[in-house]
C-alpha cells in the first residue's frame, strides 16, 4: 500500500515563502505523476501543480510565476516551493501520486496572513 506523508505547512505572512514536501513510501512504479492540490474553505479542490517522472510540469494560472514544483525520483518525493504568497493561497494542500490509481496524502494546512 502506498503512503504519502506531507510536511512544511504552517502560517506565513503575505509576501513570504513556504516549501512543502511529500514523501511517498511503498511499492511505487517508477513512471508516475505527482502533484499538489488545494482546497480553501467553501471552495472545491483545485489543481495547483503536477510533475511527471520525466520532469514535465503544469501549473494553475493562479500560481504561475510564484510556485515551483520539483521532485526527487530516487526518494519518491515531490516539493512545492511557494513564493510571494497571498491570503487567497490559504487552503489545505494535498499531495497526490498517480501510476495505477490516485493516492492522496492527508493534507497540510497553509495559512497566509494579511
Amino acid at each position: 500500500q502506498v503512503q504519502l506523508v506531507e510536511s512544511g505547512g504552517g502560517l506565513v505572512q503575505a509576501g513570504g515563502s513556504l516549501r512543502l514536501s511529500c514523501a511517498a513510501s511503498g511499492i511505487i512504479f517508477r513512471i508516475n505523476v505527482m502533484g499538489w492540490y488545494r482546497q480553501a474553505p467553501g471552495k472545491q479542490r483545485e489543481l495547483v501543480a503536477v510533475i511527471t517522472s520525466g520532469g514535465s510540469t503544469n501549473y494553475a494560472d493562479s500560481v504561475k510565476g510564484r510556485f515551483t514544483i520539483s521532485r526527487d525520483n530516487a526518494k519518491n518525493t515531490v516539493y512545492l516551493q511557494m513564493n510571494s504568497l497571498k491570503p487567497e493561497d490559504t487552503a489545505v494542500y494535498y499531495c497526490k501520486l498517480t501510476y495505477s490509481r490516485d493516492y492522496w496524502g492527508q493534507g497540510t494546512q497553509v495559512t497566509v496572513s494579511s
